[in-house]
């Protein structure tokens, strides 16, 4: 076992990956020689070369383009994106031709490969460097989108996405890359795509969160659980396909429901698990279904930031008036 941050991990999965199999490529803005705006690609141009690891000109639509031929031609890409914000000019390929291939060919052609791009907000970073824009990518049919919140999952869930033979958006929480350690193993390992994960038992309350979120949400779980108020804490870890079964059986044993992330509130992840609990699990529920979330605005620059950002003691507040909720 290893100790490693968030960013470690990314870096160890290509690493494995590449080592594994010779299909793999990893090529971007400044991912060569740099090793990334975040150093998640360090060393890896020095061990397995230019033709394997290589950076790319300003030009995001002619990066995904190009993973997309690579996938095709039976190579398995993966690319890096600077910021998710910047992810915008590459839209045309991603939902005209990366999300349609499979259907498009009937089957015949298939595009195994993953988009790496970091998204978040709580770095003090500039505009478009902090959007929280997961569910526009949830949205294309044919795409799965992963979001690991911790160095374990990130290693195996990044590990999956480059297996699989479809085309996966793996973003990274970038406020998180050097947040803290875990135990990571060495070896090649997996995370199934789709599956949440239950962090915390509980009775009271169903808390789902994911990526960049977990953070608070789990020191909220931890402060209520010292007031005796039992939470069942959920890590989505996918966002599409989104894991239904998972929280649905956790709201019928605790009757209510708070859905936190930190991207726009209208047409957002927590408005959809909220739809299927409402559907599946309406005869359960001892409160309304409730989602706290960011502002239907644009990611505030730098020194308004912590107007926007969910704070723990917001998650913990939301969760108390829950439970006070009286019919």
């Amino acid at each position: 076992m290893q100790a490693l941050t968030i960013i470690a991990a990314v870096n160890d999965a290509l690493m494995t990956e590449m080592q594994i199999d010779p299909e793999v490529v990893t090529f971007g803005e400044d991912v060569g020689v740099e090793g990334g705006v975040f150093r998640a690609t360090v060393n890896l141009q020095k061990k397995f070369g230019k033709k394997r690891c290589f950076d790319t000109p300003l030009a995001e639509n002619a990066i995904v383009g190009t993973a997309l031929g690579m996938a095709i031609a039976g190579l398995r890409p993966v690319v890096e994106i600077q910021f998710s914000g910047f992810a915008y000019p590459a839209f045309n390929q991603i939902i005209g031709h990366v999300s349609r291939m499979r259907n498009r060919t009937r089957g015949t052609l298939t595009a195994p490969m993953v988009i790496r791009m970091p998204y978040s907000g709580g770095i003090r970073a500039l505009e478009m460097h902090s959007e929280s824009m997961e569910a526009l990518f949830a949205h294309i049919p044919g795409i799965k989108v992963v979001i690991p919140s911790t160095p374990y999952e990130t290693k195996g869930l990044l590990i999956s996405a480059i297996r699989d033979d479809d085309p996966v958006i793996f973003m990274e929480p970038k406020r998180l890359y050097r947040a803290f350690k875990q135990e990571v193993p060495e070896e090649a390992y997996t995370i199934p795509i789709g599956k949440a994960r239950i962090v915390q038992e509980g009775t009271q309350i169903t808390l789902v969160s994911y990526g960049s979120q977990m953070k608070e949400a789990r020191e909220a779980a931890q402060l209520l659980q010292q007031e005796g108020i039992s939470v069942e804490l959920i890590d989505l870890r996918t966002i599409y396909p989104y894991d239904k079964a998972t929280i649905v059986d956790s709201v019928k044993k605790t009757g209510r429901l708070l859905a936190v992330h930190e991207g726009p509130r209208s047409f957002g992840v927590a408005a959809e698990i909220i739809s299927t609990i409402t559907k599946d699990a309406f005869e359960y529920l001892e409160a309304p279904p409730t989602r706290l979330t960011g502002a239907d605005t644009i990611f505030p620059l730098p020194g308004a930031e912590h107007h926007y950002m969910i704070q723990t003691s917001h998650i913990v507040n939301t969760i108390r008036e829950i439970l006070q909720y009286q019919p």
